[in-house]
């Protein structure tokens, strides 16, 4: 296990605090998840919609974000962190209030470099998006603010 395993491990049983970010944009968390990928459905509530009813692409684009991060954290060794350096949407159909599910899979791997793609669903099993992502991976000697977020974390339970 590592740090982020261990992350993963709460957040999937309800026991860790997500960031406030995840709070504020109602990402909501993961369903499940194993060493290189991770499992998510979500609902999108009505605000999220623009004008036509559709969901607003930079949304979708947070959520892909969110989840391709926690494919890395299946991989990621114990002694660093990583970092989204590249991120790629590809919209395929119109979004709309239907709930998702959303995958997401490493593909491939170096010592300084996490390549993952995710695959947003409707209930029907209609591909509606797909997501790429780089992530690097750094050395925690370098960051000592970003471990000690991590460190804090590990420490506090859900509201």
């Amino acid at each position: 296990m590592t740090w982020a395993t261990d992350r993963l491990d709460a957040l999937k049983a309800g026991k860790g605090t997500p960031p406030p970010v995840v709070q504020t944009l109602g990402l909501g968390l993961i369903d499940d998840w194993g060493e290189g990928w991770v499992r998510k459905s979500w609902r999108p509530s009505p605000e999220l919609a623009t004008a036509d009813g559709s969901l607003f692409g930079g949304y979708l684009a947070a959520l892909a974000d969110q989840v391709l991060a926690f494919a890395t954290m299946t991989v990621v060794p114990h002694d660093r962190l990583y970092r989204t350096v590249n991120l790629q949407m590809h919209f395929l159909k119109v979004g709309r209030s239907h709930p998702l599910a959303i995958e997401a899979r490493v593909v491939a791997q170096t010592r300084q470099l996490v390549t993952v793609r995710a695959e947003f669903r409707r209930e029907d099993g209609a591909l509606i998006a797909e997501a790429t992502a780089q992530q690097i991976l750094m050395a925690f000697d370098n960051w000592p603010a970003e471990q000690a977020a991590i460190e804090a974390l590990s420490t506090t339970s859900p509201p």
